[in-house]
């Protein structure tokens, strides 16, 4: 069999596999046993599995449990809802002020933790209910929430950037570095988009009442020091890796650290507290790594079947610029996303991606920033996109999956404006970079 062959057999398998329900970490674990055996033989399986053991054991993989159990801690401590509740003094008599103020507390819990599903929840929780109370606009509330809690594919320490850094062999810290200008553009294209929105009719947006605006905090003063706290946690975590105190892994045992200890200062510890943050981070990194050995042991054999070599021939042989190359790479990644989780994507496609982009003569940290706009795209995007099943889980019962859709839509048209952005103009990601 040719390897041509044996690509759209191992794709055919996988897409096969995947209708009838099993996890991703399984089907790829079983494709990449099956080509092992089939195409080698059972003398290859020390080579597949001395991929999986390089990728188990990379150090910087310990950031991913550490910045998961941070936001587990956020979750269940009211941090995170002071956090809220303080920036809604500051949001004025502005239309649409409780949704800017959404997408700007979003940053920050982006800032954080770096993980997604969590922060949609906690905004479904504490930010909608109040705009739909206050008589927002269904949509432009629901599309606010799912779009800034999405921001934590890019704001550093985001665990796409870091699964990026290992599989492309590449700085965390460059990584980290390069995102904070696309962050922002993103988080104000969102502001932007609510501004627009709410001053061409302010029905979208209503301003808030002086005593909704004032509830719970005496004074400015007390909801400027609800700031303060997660401000001092996100500085610790992100000022120590770029002023080169602490590598990426150390950092998040920082910030597990900073947010323990705030945590015991407001008097919200407990044990039960604990082990539940501790069983979700177990749940959550589990997922990622057993997603990662099956996604490794594929790509290793896929490898050792020349499949790699016969990808970047095929794609450099194409008589188009690069940058038609790279279209169609996000294309794929597109599609991907709207059907796999982001790892799944990421480790299936990167170590075929990331080599072309170097030969072609790009560089993979703003190829890192593309496709982490992607994911991000992919966390939205029907008929899978994780945000809307996240926001579901804790929406009012009136609120349907079809609303939820519905309602990113304009988001996921600024996600891609901002990924054209890049595309044409890599310097919105590069220079901060050294």
């Amino acid at each position: 069999m040719s390897i041509a062959d044996g690509t759209l057999l191992l794709v055919g398998a996988i897409f096969a596999l995947l209708v009838t329900g099993l996890p991703l970490a399984f089907i790829t674990g079983l494709v990449a046993l099956a080509f092992t055996f089939g195409w080698f033989g059972p003398n290859a399986l020390p080579l597949v599995t001395s991929r999986v053991y390089g990728f188990v054991t990379e150090y910087s993989l310990v950031a991913v449990p550490m910045f998961v159990l941070m936001a587990s801690l956020l979750d269940r401590s009211g941090i995170a809802k002071d956090l809220f509740n303080a920036m809604r003094v500051f949001a004025g008599r502005l239309p649409g002020g409780v949704a800017v103020q959404t997408v700007v507390v979003a940053f920050f819990l982006a800032a954080l933790s770096g993980i997604i599903g969590g922060e949609i929840v906690l905004l479904g929780i504490l930010a909608l209910p109040q705009m739909l109370r206050l008589g927002y606009d269904k949509h432009l509330s629901i599309g606010v929430v799912c779009a800034g809690g999405a921001l934590g594919t890019m704001m550093p320490p985001s665990i796409v950037l870091i699964i990026y850094g290992l599989i492309a062999s590449v700085s965390i810290a460059d990584l980290f570095t390069a995102a904070i200008t696309p962050a922002v553009i993103l988080m104000l294209s969102y502001i932007g988009y609510v501004l627009v929105r709410c001053l061409r009719n302010p029905t979208m947006g209503p301003p808030m009442r002086e005593e909704d605006r004032n509830a719970g905090f005496a004074s400015r003063g007390a909801a400027l020091r609800s700031i303060l706290v997660p401000a001092l946690i996100a500085f610790m975590v992100l000022g120590s890796i770029y002023g080169g105190v602490a590598s990426v892994t150390e950092a998040a045992a920082m910030g597990v650290f900073g947010v323990l200890l705030a945590v015991i200062a407001r008097g919200e510890f407990s044990f039960s507290m604990m082990h539940r943050s501790l069983s979700q981070t177990l749940v959550t990194c589990g997922m990622i790594i057993w997603i990662g050995i099956g996604a490794a042991a594929l790509v290793g054999v896929y490898n050792l079947m020349g499949g790699n070599r016969f990808i970047s021939g095929m794609i450099m042989d194409l008589d188009v610029s690069p940058i038609v190359i790279i279209l169609v790479m996000m294309a794929i990644l597109i599609v991907l996303g709207m059907f796999l989780d982001w790892i799944g994507v990421a480790m299936l496609t990167l170590p075929i991606f990331v080599p072309i982009i170097v030969q072609l003569g790009y560089s993979p940290i703003w190829f890192g920033i593309l496709f982490a706009v992607n994911m991000q795209v992919s966390f939205l995007s029907p008929p899978f996109g994780p945000a809307a099943f996240y926001l579901k889980g804790v929406a009012p019962p009136n609120i349907s999956l079809k609303d939820i859709f519905v309602a990113v839509l304009p988001f996921i048209g600024l996600q891609l404006c901002v990924l054209a952005a890049l595309l044409v103009w890599p310097e919105m990601a590069m220079w901060l970079v050294q």
